[in-house]
């Protein structure tokens, strides 16, 4: 799990931002092939390279989908457009988004599922969350906001506060976020170049989510040096 380099060496940051209890799961987790060998349906079509980056300190965490394309190749999350995007909504800059000791990274699902026959990116393998989700969580208990990104993140996290859709969902972000605590919890849209077309129909997005979710990263991360 490629972590930031600091002033520190590489083994001493990997001790600042990993418990020995989240160090063996990570490990557990990148041994992984549960979706190859006993899968829920079809076995998933490659070998397994799961990229998901918990913190034993991190107090944010996204929660995300399942990697994509240019993410199952470079074994970093979020290395494509919408990475580029998701920073601008939160309005961070790559060396803050990819310092572990600032966020936590873990997607629904921690390898690249394939694709259906249209090319599109299929849903998170459904064998990941219940293997992973609850053990990584109970181990990141200092973790007090929580991105849920896209429908999979919000039907996990939210339960039954999540709305029919997932534009409803996002839209109650307030409720959301004055029902929930320790974590927090807030709602948004895969940050995909299908958000374009939806923030313009969903103004509230740009006008009002995005500064409060700014501002509550700001917050929590500290001034911009």
């Amino acid at each position: 799990m490629a972590l930031v380099s600091g002033t520190c060496g590489a083994a001493q940051r990997r001790r600042l931002i990993m418990s020995p209890e989240l160090d063996r799961l990570v490990s557990e987790i990148m041994a992984c092939r549960i979706c190859v060998e006993h899968p829920v349906g079809k076995p998933m079509p490659h070998e397994p390279r799961p990229v998901v980056r918990p913190s034993a300190t991190a107090r944010i965490l996204i929660a995300g989908q399942a990697p994509g394309t240019k993410v199952h190749m470079s074994g970093a999350p979020f290395t494509d457009a919408s990475g580029d995007r998701l920073r601008d909504w939160l309005g961070v800059s790559s060396e803050e988004f990819y310092d572990p000791a600032k966020f936590a990274i873990v997607p629904m699902g921690f390898c690249f599922p394939g694709q259906d026959a249209k090319g599109g990116d299929l849903p998170p393998r459904r064998e990941c969350a219940p293997a992973w989700r609850a053990r990584l969580m109970a181990l990141m208990p200092q973790v007090d906001l929580v991105l849920a990104v896209g429908q999979y993140a919000q039907r996990w996290h939210l339960g039954n506060t999540r709305a029919g859709t997932l534009t409803e969902t996002v839209a109650g972000w307030r409720g959301i976020w004055e029902r929930s605590s320790s974590p927090h919890l807030l709602p948004l849209p895969h940050p995909s170049w299908r958000t374009f077309a939806w923030a313009k129909r969903n103004p509230w997005f740009e006008m009002e989510l995005l500064p409060f979710l700014k501002a509550e990263i700001r917050n929590r991360l500290g001034p911009t040096k």
